[in-house]
C-alpha cells in the first residue's frame, strides 16, 4: 500500500516591510488621497523586496568575502574609531575637531537609532533561509530589529562629520560610509529601504551634532574677545 505523497509546504509570506505597515495605517483613512498612498507605499514595500532578493540571489563571488569583512569592521564602529584616531593624530587641529565630531556623531546617531527608532518600528530581519544561496557571505544575524540600518547610519553620519571639516576626504569617505551601507544587503541582515533610511537618518543626526557644535564654537569665541 502506497502512501500519499507529502503535500509541498506553502512558501513562507513575504515579510510586511515599513512601507507595508505605514499603508496599512493609512488604509484606516478614508478618501480617494488615502488609496493613493497606500498603493504607493505597498509599491515601495515590494520594490524593497525584490532589491533584497536580487542581492540575494546574484553570484558575486569576487565581492563576496572582501564586502563581509567590510561589513565585519563596521561592527560597533571599529571602523569609524579606527579612522578617527587616525584623523586626530595626522590632522592637526582640524583633524582632533572632525574626529571629535564624528565620534559624538556616531554615538548621538547609534542612540536615536538603536534606543529610538527601532524600537518603534520593529521590522524582522530579512529571512536568509529562503534565498539559501552564497553562504559564504553572510555575517551573524544581530538580534536587534532590522528598521534602520545602525551600520549605515554610523557611517553616514561620521563621514558628514569628517568631510565638513576635512573636504579632501569627503568624497571617499562617504564612498566608505555607502560601501558599509550596501555591505548590510549583500551580507543578508538588511533589506535596501533600511540601508537607506539609516543613511539619511544618520546624515540628519550629524548635521544636528554640526549646529550645537558651531553654536558651541562661536559662543567660545565671543567669550574670548569679551575678556
Amino acid at each position: 500500500m502506497t502512501s500519499d505523497p507529502a503535500t509541498p509546504a506553502a512558501p513562507p509570506e513575504p515579510l510586511e516591510s515599513v512601507a507595508d505597515a505605514l499603508a496599512r495605517r493609512v488604509r484606516a483613512r478614508e478618501g480617494p488621497s488615502a488609496n493613493v498612498v497606500v498603493q504607493g507605499l505597498r509599491e515601495l514595500g515590494a520594490v524593497d523586496r525584490a532589491v533584497y532578493e536580487a542581492v540575494a540571489r546574484t553570484p558575486t563571488g569576487t565581492l563576496d568575502d572582501p564586502v563581509r569583512r567590510l561589513s565585519a569592521a563596521a561592527d560597533k564602529s571599529k571602523l569609524w574609531l579606527g579612522i578617527a584616531a587616525v584623523v586626530a593624530l595626522a590632522g592637526g587641529k582640524r583633524g582632533r575637531r572632525a574626529a571629535l565630531e564624528g565620534v559624538v556623531a556616531i554615538g548621538v546617531s547609534s542612540a536615536t537609532i538603536n534606543l529610538g527608532v527601532k524600537q518603534v518600528a520593529r521590522r524582522r530581519r530579512p529571512d536568509r533561509v529562503r534565498p539559501a544561496l552564497f553562504e559564504d557571505r553572510h555575517v551573524p544575524m544581530p538580534g536587534s530589529t532590522s528598521f534602520p540600518s545602525g551600520h549605515a547610519a554610523s557611517a553616514f553620519a561620521f563621514a558628514y562629520a569628517v568631510g565638513r571639516h576635512l573636504p579632501g576626504l569627503a568624497v571617499p569617505i562617504r564612498l566608505l560610509a555607502a560601501a558599509v551601507a550596501y555591505s548590510r544587503v549583500h551580507t543578508g541582515v538588511h533589506y535596501p529601504g533600511d540601508v537607506v533610511i539609516g543613511s539619511v537618518a544618520g546624515s540628519g543626526t550629524a548635521a544636528m551634532v554640526a549646529a550645537v557644535a558651531d553654536r558651541a564654537a562661536r559662543a567660545r569665541a565671543v567669550s574670548g574677545r569679551a575678556r
